[in-house]
């Protein structure tokens, strides 16, 4: 694997001045700084007006740095030519809706080079990774939140990228919909694409992501893997299967007399989400059961 970073961001701060009299100034990210390794998923995260897009867009060269510099495959991430190898879908992506899906991956499959029959085949294996190939001859004014981000990425990544940012990708998307963009997240990770991930819901990254940073108020407040950041160093966690009420007496006693506190004990718990998906996954496996017997 090549020790150049896919992603270097250092001491980045980004200033924007508020129009009026007075000049004021917005300091919108302030003395960032982070590495992506090649091939990892990264996770930047932290509530709405954080700083994220901002940090995002400096590193794409839609906006420039106050101070400090960024870098993609090492090279400066303000030459055109460092973003060759980048996909990019933004949180609010504008596609013309009179155009088709294969319409609207080969209009930007041209932008990026791509011709006659490398284009074609391009178009149908995009479509099927995105699983939208029924949809290929359908206008994007009739396809749902879900199907445009799909759509999305599939036209981010049809030039080949080594590098995807992706800004909120399941933004406004149904849970289902959400799932289906995390799966593509991990296939892009299984191709060795470096992803990185911008978001403030929380549960998606933790599912996809590597390693994650931490964003707030335009400073970073922690940045590691997912084990690093989110261990509590004086607590330990045991899980047992078939746990008797005389054995958590023992051990409750034990643990007392060694002088350890008894924080919390009961059973685990699935996710909302999961549990969703979970059942309405086998709601529609046992209604095509049933089809497929009448």
């Amino acid at each position: 694997m090549s020790t150049v970073p896919a992603v270097s961001v250092e001491q980045l701060t980004r200033v924007f001045r508020v129009p009026g009299l007075r000049r004021r100034e917005f300091t919108a990210v302030s003395d960032v700084s982070l590495e992506v390794q090649p091939g990892e998923v990264y996770g930047l995260i932290g509530p709405n007006g954080s700083g994220k897009s901002t940090t995002m867009k400096v590193l794409l060269g839609l906006l420039r740095a106050t101070s400090g510099k960024c870098a993609i495959f090492g090279r400066d991430s303000a030459r055109v030519d460092s973003r060759e190898e980048v996909g990019y879908l933004p949180e609010n992506p504008y596609f013309y809706k009179h155009l088709t899906g294969a319409e609207t991956l080969e209009f930007y499959g041209k932008l990026c080079g791509l011709r006659g029959r490398e284009l074609r085949e391009r178009i149908g294996e995009m479509l099927a990774l995105v699983d939208l190939e029924e949809s290929r001859d359908r206008r994007l004014g009739g396809y749902s939140k879900g199907m445009l981000q799909r759509i999305g990425l599939a036209q981010a990544i049809i030039h080949r990228p080594r590098l995807v940012v992706l800004d909120e990708p399941t933004a406004g998307v149904d849970p289902l919909g959400s799932r289906q963009i995390r799966d593509l997240i991990m296939e892009l990770k299984r191709r060795g694409i470096t992803v990185i991930l911008s978001s403030h819901l929380l549960e998606q990254v933790q599912e996809v992501c590597d390693r994650i940073g931490i964003i707030f108020r335009g400073r970073m407040l922690r940045e590691g893997s997912l084990a690093q950041i989110t261990e509590v160093g004086n607590r330990s966690e045991i899980v047992l299967e078939g746990m008797t009420p005389e054995l958590m007496e023992e051990m409750r006693a034990l643990a007392a007399a060694r002088g350890a506190k008894w924080i919390h004990d009961g059973h685990p718990r699935t996710t909302l989400e999961t549990l969703f998906l979970e059942v309405t996954s086998a709601a529609a496996e046992a209604a095509r059961a049933s089809a497929g017997k009448s």
